[in-house]
């Protein structure tokens, strides 16, 4: 399969290119992305094969419709790696939690967040692609909160890559800066930035298309890719899980092969909601996927309104930091998808230049067919989060208390809904501890005791260790010095 452009093809590059050239260099022509030519058919066919079959099976045949190029012993090697999952026959376990609602976990990996499904995978992958072409790459990641551990976990001692991560400094939980900031391995760097996420996200965005810092990095013999999901590397794992969650269902018998299910999606970068959308395109039964926002709601505003205004708006810090932000890169592909090339061109210029497009109402109208939106707020999401402990005895992270929210103004209550739960309870404690126990302003530490001994539920042992463990990664710099930082790394 090949792979093409969203903004249309510049004189520059090729008008098409493999899944291998696609993730080693994923910024396109005029600042757009990659997708594929042609979304493979599954139909019902190819779930009823993969009925009964393990998470790794179903994968491995997803890829291959895909037609990837690459060798399927790689792909076995990267697929093996959910086996060190919780539980290595069932690495996302989708749980009842009401009647009608379900709640796919997708946190079970070593990070304990829903980035290990795609990005464990993807870094063997990734560097397998360099040692085959014998190149070496700078993997850039910006993160807020969830991707730049996964990506330092799955690239850590990975020969022919090195890896400079990207955070906002304040914006994520102190366990996920301790995820970053305790990593020893060599070829990893990670850098805490004065700014909020999408600073993050428009440095990695601005590197990866500028040929002066390419340029810098030749010099060294190293080549530039990226970890965020504008790679279609990560995407085409998150795929996979939307089809396995739906395929749960049928096997625990709370629906029937081809009923359809509402995909409700707590959403910040839009990734895990394009391998919803991508999962419906390819014949996955889905009434509608709800997207799910906390007060920065740009999200909830495009799918109600047409219109993506982020002018005089700036990121609020809220209770679920991995969805603070603005700029969701991943809509391209779904204006890509709908509208086309030039469509989009248009749509993501007026975005860069005016921070401000709107769709017509014919656009708005098939946005629409496939998407609904709502937003909850921090005290609403708390309140969800002690709601559904105390009543369902279901404990979530506050990113997946959004659905909650969205599963009640956005749902039809007689179609089963699958929410996906992003974060594991251990990665946003304090929130929890409030919203269980009132406890205020608690540090991470205290409020793991605290929930653990009030939900009864164990702390696993990668989060505890994280507090014992040496701060070796103290870089905290102004956005502009990033180049600067990240050369004197290399």
């Amino acid at each position: 399969m090949n792979f093409i452009q969203t903004r249309g093809c510049d004189k520059n590059t090729p008008p098409s290119v493999t899944f291998s050239q696609a993730i080693l260099s994923p910024i396109a022509s005029f600042g757009g992305l990659y997708v594929p030519e042609n979304l493979p058919d599954l139909g019902r066919e190819f779930l009823n094969k993969h009925v009964n079959s393990s998470y790794k099976d179903l994968a491995f045949d997803l890829l291959n419709r895909f037609e990837i190029d690459i060798d399927s012993y790689v792909i076995k090697e990267a697929l093996d790696l959910y086996d060190k999952f919780d539980n290595s026959e069932n690495p996302v376990p989708v749980v009842k939690v009401k009647e009608n609602l379900y709640i796919s976990e997708l946190y079970h990996g070593p990070t304990r967040a829903f980035k290990d499904m795609a990005l464990q995978p993807f870094g063997v992958v990734l560097s397998s692609i360099a040692q085959k072409r014998g190149e070496h790459y700078l993997i850039l990641a910006a993160t807020s909160g969830d991707t730049g551990p996964a990506a330092l976990e799955t690239f850590k001692n990975r020969s022919n890559v090195q890896v400079a991560c990207l955070y906002p400094d304040g914006g994520t939980s102190d366990v996920q800066r301790l995820q970053m900031v305790t990593e020893d391995a060599k070829n990893l760097k990670v850098i805490g930035i004065n700014g909020v996420f999408d600073d993050a996200q428009n440095a990695l965005k601005r590197l990866l298309a500028s040929e002066e810092f390419k340029k810098a990095l030749k010099e060294k013999n190293i080549l530039l890719s990226a970890a965020n999901s504008v790679n279609f590397g990560r995407i085409i794992f998150q795929i996979i899980y939307h089809i396995h969650s739906y395929l749960e269902l049928v096997r625990q018998k709370a629906i029937t092969m081809g009923e359809k299910v509402y995909l409700n999606v707590p959403s910040g970068n839009f990734g895990n909601a394009l391998g919803a959308y991508y999962a419906w395109k390819m014949g996955l039964p889905v009434e509608k996927i709800i997207i799910s926002s906390n007060e920065n709601n740009v999200l909830t505003k495009l799918i109600k309104t047409g219109k993506y205004d982020l002018r005089d708006l700036h990121v609020v810090s809220t209770t679920s930091p991995a969805m603070d932000i603005l700029k969701s890169s991943n809509i391209e592909r779904v204006l890509y998808d709908m509208f086309g090339y030039q469509r989009t061109r248009e749509l993501m210029q007026n975005l860069e230049e005016k921070n401000f497009y709107e769709l017509t109402s014919d656009e708005l109208a098939q946005l629409q067919e496939s998407f609904d939106a709502d937003f909850c707020t921090g005290d609403e999401g708390k309140v969800y989060i002690k709601k559904t402990f105390q009543k369902n005895g279901y404990l979530m992270d506050p990113h997946t208390a959004t659905c909650m929210k969205s599963y009640e103004t956005c749902s039809d209550p007689k179609i089963k809904t699958i929410a996906y739960s992003t974060a594991e309870w251990t990665k946003f404690s304090p929130v929890i501890a409030n919203a269980l126990t009132g406890e205020v302003d608690a540090q991470d530490i205290k409020a793991l005791a605290s929930i653990s001994n009030e939900a009864k539920l164990e702390i696993p042992s990668m989060i505890k260790e994280l507090f014992s463990k040496e701060i070796v990664q103290k870089t905290v710099i102004e956005k502009e010095d990033i180049e600067k930082e990240i050369l004197k790394f290399l």
